[in-house]
């Protein structure tokens, strides 16, 4: 994959997919255009039972693949495919959603980036809609665990394909970030306790921790169908995580008094109930931001229900 002899740092690529097929062989499709070498692909079967696997050792036979029993949820399975590109000499490793499908100059000007900043821990690119392809999704984030909040940059915005600036970010997106594999032995990967969902967030903390800074590569563009593996936006899965660890997350990194504490749950707990009123599965979304809740409640972490 990419052009030959072009001798830049080694890049591992994870991809992981549970039962997302079509999406799955999308994105190696278009990864077969990338113009960065060496190139490493790595796809993380997550327990799929729609031929996923198959699929993909017949179509991409330069792609590693590798198969996971169950299904380890975004943070166990990427934690998969990261030690694998680190075993195979990645200078860098990049988390890439199956349900993305990238131009060829994204990973390029994620390393070059990556070369010019030293106190980088993850570099991101600019995420787009795969439909429509001119919105943005992802432009950079904010987060604030001390109120429970946090935001897409000029999320749903008209992109402007000429921007080049590269502009810091509070947190990096787990959708398609970079990071370097000195970061990733400092930092270490994503907490699988937190299965699904904020633990880019959590992540990201642990790296500004560290005194390191993410970045957003506006030149690095990809196109996301967004959250097709988990249902769609404002689904009873997603919501269900989503709930829960965004509590676990703010009290992990931002522990406050009593009052605040409760003011801040609150906060956090609303936010996703008005996610949930928008769903098409109003009542099963509710119920699911309740569960989250009392989940977290409980201490109860990793897949729901187990």
């Amino acid at each position: 994959m990419g052009s030959p002899g072009n001798g830049g740092p080694r890049v591992a690529i994870v991809v992981l997919s549970w039962n997302g097929r079509d999406d799955t062989l999308g994105c190696l499709a278009s990864l077969r255009a990338v113009e960065h070498e060496p190139l490493d692909v790595i796809v993380v079967d997550n327990g799929s039972g729609d031929g996923t696997a198959e699929a993909v050792r017949e179509g991409f036979p330069e792609v590693e693949l590798v198969r996971s029993e169950e299904n380890l949820g975004f943070a166990g399975g990427n934690d998969l495919g990261i030690r694998h590109g680190l075993e195979r000499g990645a200078d860098h490793v990049l988390v890439l959603n199956n349900d993305v499908e990238v131009e060829p100059g994204f990973v390029g000007a994620l390393v070059e980036e990556a070369e010019r900043r030293p106190d980088a821990g993850a570099l991101c690119s600019k995420i787009l809609y795969f439909e429509p392809r001119d919105r943005i999704w992802f432009a950079g984030a904010t987060f604030d665990p001390r109120r429970g909040r946090g935001r897409h940059v000029r999320f749903r915005d008209r992109d402007d394909p000429s921007e080049t600036e590269v502009k810091e970010t509070d947190r990096a997106c787990g959708a398609a970030m970079l990071v370097p594999r000195a970061v990733l032995e400092q930092v270490g990967d994503f907490d699988p306790e937190l299965y699904l969902y904020a633990e880019d967030v959590d992540w990201s903390l642990r790296a500004r921790a560290a005194g390191l800074s993410h970045y957003l590569v506006p030149r690095s563009r990809v196109y996301h169908k967004v959250s097709m593996g988990s249902g769609g936006e404002n689904m009873p899965g997603p919501l269900y995580y989503a709930t829960r660890n965004s509590l676990v997350v703010c009290e992990r990194w931002a522990p406050i008094g009593v009052a605040a504490t409760w003011r801040r749950r609150a906060v956090v707990v609303a936010a996703h109930a008005a996610q949930a009123l928008r769903s098409p599965r109003r009542r099963e979304a509710l119920r699911a931001v309740r569960d989250g809740w009392r989940d977290f409640r409980r201490g109860r972490l990793g897949r729901r229900g187990s």
